[in-house]
């Protein structure tokens, strides 16, 4: 049975493709350089892209050489990513069990900001483990912590000071259980990987104005938007105005640039 967590998040991307394309693009881009190198991508490598939305991290392994494949629950994520980059297989599948591959088939595996969004990540980081070759490596990114990711800390003190107690999402794990360096290291051991390390990975999301940022977290977001769109407006309008002063504190330039660093994880399947 699918869980009510799951459920939610599948939603949330089926409906934010092009929000998250338009908004979210050349923020999270920015760390896949630094997961291709930590796997050692080259030509000829076997690369599975988890959680792959429009396909950004597969095909920039493309672009290394690598035979990259692409997978993500969201048709029409899959369908984004087929559309921007014809030339690479683009599965519908659950990275919690990799059902459409077989046992040692990849020799890496990544996904980027994935892991945030699955019910059950360590299922996902097992199913990893079985679909990479021996010696394979494995390796994803989250969100840093709260306190350095000013895109997610601004609106999160806004919902906290100005939103409705009342307003719930379904149940998940914690959104930022995975910014820490040791529950990374624990997880992967759990699953079998060895070898793990971390590393921080500087990024900078750039916006038109604070108005667009709000509007992005709005409608290009799981839970953050989920959390926004379940307001009463009273609240929202007073969330919105509490974000955009906040966000006018980042303007550089005509831009707003908001700190924006992912923890970035890896470790290999002995």
């Amino acid at each position: 049975m699918t869980s009510a967590f799951k459920a939610f998040e599948h939603d949330a991307w089926q409906n934010a493709v092009d929000e998250y394309d338009a908004a979210f693009a050349r923020l999270t881009e920015q760390a896949i350089p630094s997961i291709l190198i930590v796997l050692g991508v080259k030509s000829g490598t076997a690369l599975l892209d988890i959680a792959c939305g429009p396909g950004y991290l597969a095909a920039a392994g493309q672009q290394s050489g690598a035979r990259a494949v692409g997978t993500d629950f969201s048709a029409r994520m899959v369908a984004r990513a087929r559309k921007l980059y014809p030339s690479i297989q683009f599965d519908e599948g659950d990275a919690e069990t990799l059902e459409n591959y077989p046992d040692n088939s990849f020799d890496v595996a990544a996904m980027n900001f994935g892991m945030l969004h699955f019910d059950q990540p360590e299922k996902a980081l097992r199913a990893a483990h079985r679909v990479l070759k021996p010696a394979g490596r494995m390796a994803f990114t989250v969100w840093s912590t709260p306190a350095r990711v000013a895109g997610f800390s601004i609106a999160l003190k806004a919902i906290e000071a100005f939103g409705d107690p009342s307003v719930r999402l379904p149940a998940g794990p914690p959104f930022f259980h995975f910014s820490e360096p040791d529950n990374c290291i624990d997880a992967f051991r759990r699953c079998g990987f060895t070898d793990v390390a971390t590393k921080t990975v500087d990024q900078t999301w750039e916006l038109n104005s604070p108005e667009d940022y709000f509007e992005a977290l709005l409608k290009g977001t799981a839970r953050t938007g989920g959390t926004l769109k379940r307001q009463p407006p009273a609240n929202l309008a007073a969330i919105r105005d509490n974000i955009v002063r906040a966000a006018n504190d980042y303007l550089d330039a005509g831009k707003i640039r908001l700190p924006m660093p992912a923890h970035l994880a890896w470790a290999t399947k002995p």
